[in-house]
């Protein structure tokens, strides 16, 4: 005769974080971003600044503006100047806008990837519970067959 069944209910309980998370998800970007506007005069300055540098146009602003400059650096015939024209005044008055408007591109992707993954581990959350359901359903029809099969070899015992 086999030996009874250990009792192996298992009790799920959902990670407190699960539900917390819920009520704070944001359901798009804009959401995001929303929260994340500056609140004091010298960050709304701060990004004014930064969007308006941070843009193609203000790079060849920028670039019109070296312009300026090296015709006198040329004429003065100075290797060292020109490697400080091109350095101190076109490299930083240029390539700033454009790292900025290369950082914004970054940034919107990583957001968006951002918000898939979540959206992700939101689906995996969702099919562990529903596998979770599932396994208590099989819980149950295990139990049930351990209880026939237990009446069973009591019947069988008590007919030998």
């Amino acid at each position: 005769m086999a030996g009874k069944a250990p009792n192996s209910k298992f009790k799920y309980v959902q990670h407190p974080h699960v539900e917390g998370r819920k009520a704070h998800r944001a359901t798009n970007a804009d959401e995001v971003i929303a929260d994340a506007k500056p609140k004091s005069v010298n960050q709304r300055l701060g990004l004014g600044i930064t969007k308006r540098v941070g843009t193609m146009w203000a790079a060849y602003a920028f670039f019109a503006l070296t312009l300026v400059s090296l015709p006198a650096v040329i004429m003065k015939g100075d290797s060292v100047q020109i490697v400080a024209w091109i350095a101190q005044t076109f490299l930083q008055l240029v390539l700033l806008p454009i790292i900025i408007v290369g950082q914004n591109i970054q940034a919107a992707a990583a957001e968006k990837r951002a918000i898939m993954t979540y959206e992700d581990s939101a689906a995996v959350l969702a099919e562990a519970i529903q596998i979770q359901k599932h396994l208590d359903h099989q819980d149950k029809s295990l139990e049930h067959l351990i209880t026939r099969i237990e009446e069973l070899e009591t019947k069988l015992n008590k007919k030998k």
